[in-house]
């Protein structure tokens, strides 16, 4: 399996910026158990409805927060208190913060040294998204949204959960530049292709013709830091948005999720149009998983045989290293990157061709 030194990425292990680490759905009150980063943590919405991501284990005695679910305070349903929780083992309770603030039997105040790292969370788009960042900063921009996800002529679909790829996240942003994969893996070699950096921001244009649907395919793609991706697309009169996000869990291994949401001609989309939005994704789903197959079966490509009209290959990865180094060095990779990028042998498009 190979890790981020193998890729040449840079001073950390695991990418700086948003991600999505569960559905939103899932998040009761009963906390969650998670693992990604190479790190375990516990999330919980807390009585104000307030999502809290917290590292796992206690300072005092290393119980794990989310887990232990026959102890007493669990079974009784008094491990959440407000935006609070109370450790399992010996009920040392950590506010939203994750500073220790009540110890049963405790005469005087907490210690301040009994503290857990709290991190950023917020609900979008259906999932719960983590900032995260080996420096432990403030977010540096805001996670992806979408208006057509609160409006009522869309019909939002519901998570794939794809499971873990045994592959470096580098694997799946090299296909954003690789517009030579399109016909032998998807049949459908685009007519026109480009890459445009913008900061944070990531994007791929390009479109070409579907024998299967008769009709003319156009994708605008973005990638909102390394690891979430939203592509609208349009074929024919068909207009959909695909999400594609995925966060690392350890050095090599990614967890992926798959959603589509999908426009109707209707204020109030019936049975009949979430079947259609179902079908949609499903379609959608079904060339993901080509990629797919592909990423779960390759050698990790740590370098590149890059050809002469492959140079958005090398581009890319220079991209993408900004997110594993300090921030202080993000602003350079701005500075050199920033701008379109078409494929030589490919028309570009005009701005009249984006979606």
């Amino acid at each position: 399996m190979a890790t981020s030194i193998d890729y040449k990425l840079g001073a950390f292990a695991f990418p700086r910026g948003w991600f999505m680490i569960a559905e939103a759905s899932e998040v009761g009150r009963d906390p969650l158990a998670l693992h990604f980063f190479g790190k375990d943590f516990v999330l919980f919405r807390g009585e104000s409805g307030r999502l809290v991501l917290l590292d796992a284990y206690c300072v005092h005695m290393g119980a794990h927060l989310g887990r232990g679910k026959s102890s007493s305070i669990v079974v009784q349903g008094q491990q959440i208190e407000g935006d609070s929780i109370r450790c399992p083992y010996h009920a040392w309770r950590y506010d939203a913060n994750g500073q220790v603030d009540e110890i049963p039997n405790l005469p005087g105040p907490c210690p301040k040294s009994a503290k857990l790292h709290s991190y950023p969370v917020q609900e979008v788009l259906g999932a719960v998204m983590m900032w995260h960042d080996t420096e432990f900063g403030e977010p540096d921009f805001a996670p992806p949204a979408l208006v057509e996800w609160d409006d009522p002529r869309w019909v939002n679909g519901t998570y794939d959960h794809l499971g873990v790829i045994p592959i470096h996240s580098q694997e799946l942003l090299d296909n954003m530049a690789d517009s030579n994969h399109f016909g032998p893996v998807h049949g459908v070699p685009p007519d026109y292709f480009s890459n445009e950096f913008r900061d944070h921001l990531y994007v791929q244009y390009q479109g070409g013709f579907r024998l299967e649907y008769n009709a003319y395919l156009r994708t605008s793609t973005f990638y909102t830091g390394p690891g979430l991706l939203i592509s609208r697309q349009q074929i024919g009169e068909i207009h959909s948005i695909e999400f594609i996000f995925h966060t690392p869990l350890d050095d090599g291994s990614v967890k992926v999720w798959h959603n589509v949401v999908m426009r109707t001609d209707t204020d109030t989309p019936g049975d009949a149009e979430r079947a259609a939005q179902r079908e949609n994704q499903n379609a959608v789903l079904a060339a993901f998983a080509q990629d797919f197959d592909i990423w779960s079966s390759k050698a990790p490509a740590t370098t590149i045989m890059v050809l002469k009209h492959e140079r958005n290959l090398l581009l890319a990865r220079a991209w993408y290293r900004q997110f594993f180094n300090p921030r202080e060095n993000a602003a350079a990779v701005h500075a050199e990157l920033n701008g379109k990028y078409p494929v030589a042998h490919l028309a570009a498009p005009d701005e009249s061709a984006y979606i």
